[in-house]
């Protein structure tokens, strides 16, 4: 880095105790018909996504209540607990869920906590399940995972009926 190049800004968490807590909340999201408190500030640092959302020419831009649809309330509250905190337990139940939120809002690190959970569940009856997840949801670490897994198990897999690795 040379002297004129602008040093990296680190990231700053608010904390555990400000997520969904009502203190200083500036804006209200409603999910799954639930109330979910949250501050502006935290979000436009975290995410260019609320940063559009907050700062651009969307709706959402001075409302106070901005429903959230298509999202579980429990994904939902760990991508907030994420961007609070800096992290969260990932479960293998919910990782996928949260792997699409993490994409739909442009969180680089939970994407990578959810591609690692997602990547640690891998199996011979699932990895072309899970090379189309990797590839719709642009998670180019669980990509990597599969292809290696493919490669790896090669042999068994061109022997399994099915739409695998079909030779023609």
């Amino acid at each position: 880095m040379d002297a004129t190049s602008p040093s990296p800004t680190p990231q700053v968490y608010l904390g555990d105790q400000y997520v969904n807590n009502s203190t200083l909340s500036d804006v209200t999201f409603l999910v799954e018909g639930k109330r979910f408190y949250a501050h502006r500030n935290a979000l436009l640092a975290s995410s260019n996504a609320f940063h559009a959302m907050f700062d651009g020419g969307y709706r959402e831009k001075d409302a106070r209540d901005i429903e959230i649809p298509n999202i579980k309330l429990e994904v939902f509250e760990l991508m907030m607990r994420f961007i609070y905190t800096g992290s969260v337990s990932v479960t293998r139940d919910i990782a996928q869920d949260l792997l699409r939120a993490a994409d739909q809002y442009l969180l680089e690190g939970l994407k990578r906590l959810c591609e690692y959970s997602i990547a640690q569940d891998v199996t011979l009856d699932n990895v072309a399940n899970m090379y189309e997840l990797s590839e719709a949801f642009h998670a180019m670490s669980l990509r990597h995972t599969c292809v290696l897994f493919i490669l790896e198990h090669f042999e068994k897999l061109n022997k399994k009926p099915g739409p695998y690795l079909a030779t023609e």
